[in-house]
C-alpha cells in the first residue's frame, strides 16, 4: 500500500536523523584529549538526555551541538591552540611571526582611524582642509609602505636564524605578517600571545 511505504520511509528517515544526532553528539570535543571518566562524570551537570524520538527534536540536537563544537573550535582558535587554527596560521614559523608583529607597534595598525579621519576631511567643503587631508593620506600611505619594509627584514631575519628548516616562503610569511600588521590589535586573529614590547 502507498501509504505504508510512506510511512516506513519516513521512519527510516526520521531514525537516520537520531542516528545523526547521536554521531554528531559524540563528535563534540573530538580535536582534544579525550578526558577520564571520573572527569566526565564530574563535569556533567546532570543524567545524560534519552535519544530523540521525533524528527524535530533530532534536527534540534544537531543544530546545538554543532553550534556547541564551533563555538568550543573558535574559543580554540583564538587563544592559538595548534590543532584548532586554520590552516593558513598553523606552523611554528607563522606563530613566530605573529609574536613578532604582536610585539611591536605597528603603522599600519591605525589605518581605520587615518581612514576615517580622510574620509571626513574629504567632505569638508574647504580646499585647504582638502589638501591637507591628500597629504595626510599620502604620508601615511609612504609610511605604512616603510614600516612594512623593515617588518619584512625582520621577519626573514628571525625565521631564518630561530627556523632554519622552516618550509614556508619568505614572501608568504612576510605577507601574513603585513597583513597581520594593518590589523587592530584587538581584532587580530588568534588573539596576541605577547605583549607590545616583549623580547622574541
Amino acid at each position: 500500500m502507498p501509504g505504508l511505504g510512506r510511512r516506513k520511509a519516513d521512519e527510516e528517515a526520521n531514525q537516520r536523523l537520531i542516528e545523526a544526532a547521536e554521531l554528531a553528539a559524540a563528535a563534540v570535543g573530538k580535536g582534544r584529549p579525550t578526558p577520564k571518566r571520573r572527569d566526565a562524570q564530574g563535569r556533567r551537570s546532570g543524567p545524560a538526555l534519552p535519544p530523540p524520538t521525533t524528527r524535530k527534536e533530532a534536527y534540534r540536537r544537531m543544530r546545538e551541538t554543532q553550534a556547541s563544537g564551533r563555538k568550543v573550535t573558535r574559543t580554540a582558535a583564538s587563544a592559538g591552540v595548534e590543532s584548532a587554527l586554520p590552516r593558513r596560521d598553523q606552523g611554528p614559523a607563522r606563530r613566530l611571526v605573529r609574536n613578532i608583529v604582536d610585539s611591536r607597534r605597528n603603522i599600519g595598525s591605525v589605518f581605520l582611524l587615518i581612514a576615517a579621519l580622510v574620509l571626513v576631511g574629504y567632505f569638508i567643503p574647504n580646499p585647504e582642509i582638502r589638501s591637507y587631508t591628500v597629504l595626510l593620506w599620502m604620508a601615511f600611505f609612504v609610511a605604512i609602505i616603510v614600516d612594512s619594509i623593515f617588518l619584512g627584514r625582520r621577519i626573514k631575519k628571525t625565521v631564518s636564524e630561530r627556523l632554519p628548516d622552516a618550509t614556508d616562503s619568505n614572501r608568504g610569511l612576510i605577507w601574513y605578517g603585513v597583513t597581520r600588521a594593518t590589523m587592530v590589535r584587538r581584532w587580530r586573529f588568534p588573539k596576541p600571545a605577547v605583549s607590545v614590547g616583549d623580547e622574541i
